[in-house]
């Protein structure tokens, strides 16, 4: 039986939606601007090593009184605010995170509670740089299903936090930040989710992991462990060669799964995880520039957050309207990926 008035009335009001709707975007930047100058102040690096090789030229740094869940909280706000809603309205929030506070509580709970978004349903998705995709197809999914209205979808990292910034290998790729979205059930048929996918390999976890003791480093690590636990640790040339090849599968399997070609695509969202790969990406399927959001220049890769981080910008540019087809993608530790067809 539900336990307070607020849930018996969502429990009697609950209807199969015709569509779903994308109604509200927001961003979290942190408050510290770490350029790669001023990472070869303190590693064996330099601006040009760096923007050659990654396309990022600074990243954002938590300050001491930020965290991931106070990110996730500000980016969900602003989302409630471009959507026009109230905390309240929220039935759903799911944070995807690679990097949580604490195991328990989840970081989506205390997000729930901070926004006074109580009774709220919520649930952390840890599946690294894809972890928003996969919020978003499992955000699509609930609605559909009819048991809820309005779902609040964010990514937040703290990897500032999860990196071992001696090593010049991983410390210069990542950044802190948060973006979230606001799903919400429409009378429109057309809007929505057309096309989901979700996969993973672990087989590939030794590629990008994060090891708590001597026992999670590999028998055959190649190099790869920095020596410092509690750390993340990548095998940069092996994740490269799954982030190119994952990327071109992920457009290939959606447009052959739709019957839609890459000349109906108005934008693609993807997880900013290197410039050289996007940039070779758009050029092999032959994409315009406009085509293919890119700004891992100012925020490097936020994992989770990259994806919303994007959305948001697109929709503050106005560069994403009504009707739009628009493919989101994201690929990652675990290994995973995801992708994402929507119709604006």
């Amino acid at each position: 039986m539900p336990s307070n008035e607020s849930e018996a009335q969502r429990a009697t009001t609950i209807t199969i939606p015709a569509g779903v709707a994308i109604i509200g975007t927001g961003k979290a930047k942190p408050g510290k601007v770490v350029t790669n100058d001023d990472l070869s102040d303190s590693i064996d690096t330099n601006d040009e090593w760096i923007s050659q090789r990654t396309g990022i030229r600074q990243r954002y740094r938590m300050t001491e009184d930020q965290n991931v869940r106070s990110l996730g909280v500000d980016a969900v706000n602003e989302a409630l605010t471009n959507a026009g809603l109230k905390a309240t309205d929220i039935d759903l929030l799911i944070c995807a995170t690679m990097t949580p506070e604490m195991n328990c509580p989840s970081t989506a709970a205390r997000i729930v509670a901070e926004l006074g978004a109580v009774p709220a349903g919520a649930l952390d998705i840890s599946a690294a740089c894809s972890g928003f995709v996969y919020a978003m197809n499992l955000g699509y999914s609930m609605i559909k299903a009819g048991g809820y209205k309005t779902v609040a979808i964010v990514g937040s990292e703290a990897l500032s936090k999860a990196v071992d910034w001696t090593d010049r290998r991983t410390c210069v790729l990542f950044g802190d930040g948060a973006g979230a979205a606001i799903l919400q059930a429409t009378d429109r048929p057309e809007a929505g989710c057309l096309y989901q996918t979700m996969g993973s390999n672990g087989e590939g976890w030794r590629e990008l992991y994060i090891p708590r003791c001597e026992d999670h480093i590999p028998e055959n690590d190649n190099g790869v462990f920095s020596g410092a636990f509690n750390t993340l640790q990548m095998n940069g040339r092996e994740v490269y060669k799954f982030a190119v090849s994952t990327f071109r599968k992920c457009v290939d399997h959606t447009l052959a799964a739709t019957g839609y070609t890459v000349a109906d695509l108005d934008m693609i969202v993807a997880h900013q995880s290197n410039a050289r790969i996007l940039e070779s990406a758009r050029e092999k399927l032959g994409l315009p520039e406009d085509k293919l959001y890119i700004n891992i220049d100012r925020y490097a890769n936020t994992s989770a957050a990259s994806v919303p981080i994007c959305l948001h910008e697109l929709t503050e540019q106005n560069r994403l309207k009504p009707g739009n087809l628009v493919l989101f993608i994201g690929m990652g530790g675990g290994l995973t990926w995801g992708s994402s067809l929507w119709r604006l």
